[in-house]
């Protein structure tokens, strides 16, 4: 790594809202509005690294609650890291775990200083502390760190909610010491508050303060409507410096990512396009097309054959509706490759649109393509 590259953010076009810009990493730069594909367990599922590079994917997400399950970071750390680890050359972000641990782990048990809980693999006991989770995150050595969090589930009573929001700003601080000052990397504090726009706002505010290089949105596509994420959304990033890149996490549908953009937001992560992919459901620019219908099994024409990913536009419906009726392995490898190239294109076309000024024409144009629905049989 090249360690005279310092962390920096730099915003080159905007419209609106919407802002085109750069992550300068020392692995190499993310283009921005940028998607990251999941890399849970060190592995894009069903893709090989390189493709998932070639769809033009600048940075990827390691999950600190898995990696550190199994194979263990530490490990991890002795065979030269994350990056090394899964050939992965390009930039890493890595969460901090605490999502995972509230969703999967068993009998955990949170407090001032972390969560106790049990593996979901083996039931093996582990301490979560902000400090060790950026411990973790060193050892991965990811290139942006995020900070631990208390994210809970919505709704919520406004009480827990500010429980938990000034939770995590005691814990963002406590991340921010063990970080310390490491010019090559970054760590993002997670902004929190439910659905309140008070409490997002402060949170916001008090992150602010604490001069990290960049800043998440946290506790939002966790089954409150899009108009309450969206809402939210205006209210955090009017909060938040205009210099710092801005992270929705686990965001999301294609009409999510659009609609956050002309929000302000400059950085996505979801599994929706590989987990779609190995359940038989394309994104098209023709919107959502289920393989797993049994119309298309005498269709011979391709997902879509304008595009330039060889799984969107070499093989037949009539195929690919075969492969993933008869459980094929072939299908989730290709429907996910056929999804992240998808959604690289959608990101590309995005960052064009708003260096040219008019993202809200590309907006209206995608989704009008979204509603019109799937080409008609020739």
């Amino acid at each position: 790594m090249n360690g005279q590259t310092p962390f920096s953010f730099a915003v080159h076009a905007t419209d609106g809202a919407a802002r085109c810009g750069e992550i300068t990493t020392a692995r190499g730069a993310v283009r921005t509005p940028a998607f990251m594909p999941v890399g849970t367990g060190g592995t894009v599922k069903a893709m090989y690294m390189d493709q998932v590079r070639d769809l033009g994917s600048d940075i990827i997400l390691g999950n600190t609650y898995h990696l550190m399950l199994r194979p263990g970071a530490e490990r991890i750390a002795r065979l030269g890291g994350l990056h090394e680890f899964a050939r992965w050359p390009n930039p890493i972000l890595t969460d901090s775990g605490g999502f995972q641990v509230m969703s999967l782990a068993n009998l955990r048990k949170i407090d001032e200083n972390g969560v106790r809980f049990s593996s979901h693999i083996d039931g093996s006991k582990h301490d979560l502390t902000p400090e060790r989770s950026i411990e973790i995150q060193g050892l991965l050595d990811s290139d942006i760190q995020m900070q631990l969090d208390e994210c809970i589930a919505l709704p919520a009573s406004r009480d827990d909610t500010r429980r938990a929001m000034e939770l995590s700003l005691r814990w963002a601080e406590r991340c921010k010491a063990a970080f310390g000052d490491q010019r090559e990397k970054a760590m993002f504090g997670i902004v929190q508050g439910g659905a309140d726009p008070d409490l997002r706002t402060e949170s916001a505010t008090a992150l602010t303060g604490f001069d990290l290089k960049g800043y998440a949105i946290g506790g939002l596509a966790v089954g409150e409507p899009q108009e309450t994420m969206l809402a939210m959304l205006e209210v955090t990033c009017a909060a938040l410096p205009a210099g710092k890149p801005r992270y929705l996490m686990g965001v999301g549908t294609p009409d999510d990512i659009l609609k956050a953009v002309g929000r302000g937001v400059d950085m996505f992560d979801c599994v929706m396009p590989t987990r779609a992919g190995r359940h038989g459901l394309a994104f098209t620019r023709y919107g959502k097309v289920n393989l797993k219908n049994a119309r298309h099994a005498d269709d011979p024409r391709p997902l879509d054959d304008t595009s330039d990913c060889p799984a969107t536009r070499d093989y037949s419906r009539a195929y690919l509706h075969h492969l993933v009726r008869s459980g094929e392995a072939l299908a989730g490898m290709l429907l996910t490759w056929s999804n992240l190239a998808y959604y690289q294109s959608l990101m590309s076309g995005i960052r064009s649109s708003i260096t040219a000024g008019n993202i809200t024409e590309f907006a209206e144009n995608v989704t009008a393509g979204w509603e019109r629905g799937d080409i008609p049989a020739r």
